[in-house]
């Protein structure tokens, strides 16, 4: 993924009117890594249903790999039937202090490569093993792996010192 584009993000008069640093995208990445929680934000398709339409957000577990965030479950799942229709999603992890609140497509992401499945079996081991998921490398060769890919990010760590935007381009 090439280096993304850096701004402020933008906000109405009274809200973080005198900034005085950037973050970089490697304090993102980090965080990204190393959070054990997440929460992934669908959009229920119309109007199939009185919930057409409708947000649909789950709390996910996943990894941060090479600029994208992988997670499982059944494509049976309101979220995966979710992105069939629509893969634009967002992301944020947990804290509203220290905010990561992505934008991008979400999709199915098919048997990985045996060196990504190492990757992601030894991530999502690490994060997870001592809450009793331990994925081995096979686990997704039948699917039931998706991947998030970032199209754009606000984050901050500091909300009136240091809001920054991070777009990224095709």
């Amino acid at each position: 993924m090439p280096d993304p584009k850096i701004s402020r993000p933008k906000f109405p008069p009274g809200y973080a009117d005198r900034p005085a640093s950037i973050l970089t995208w490697d304090w993102v990445a980090a965080q990204l890594t190393e959070s054990k929680h997440y929460w992934l934000c669908s959009v229920r398709p119309p109007p199939s249903d009185a919930q057409g339409g409708k947000p649909h957000v789950v709390p996910r577990w996943g990894v941060f790999i090479d600029d994208k965030f992988y997670y499982d479950g059944s494509p049976e799942t309101r979220h995966a039937r979710n992105i069939e229709k629509n893969p634009h999603v967002s992301l944020h992890l947990e804290s509203g202090s220290q905010a990561i609140i992505l934008e991008g497509t979400a999709a199915p992401a098919g048997k990985p490569s045996p060196e990504l499945a190492k990757k992601l079996s030894k991530a999502y081991s690490k994060k997870y093993k001592e809450m009793g998921y331990a994925p081995k490398p096979d686990s997704w060769d039948k699917g039931g792996l998706y991947v998030f890919t970032p199209k754009q990010c606000i984050a901050w760590s500091n909300f009136t010192q240091d809001p920054t935007r991070f777009v990224f381009e095709d």
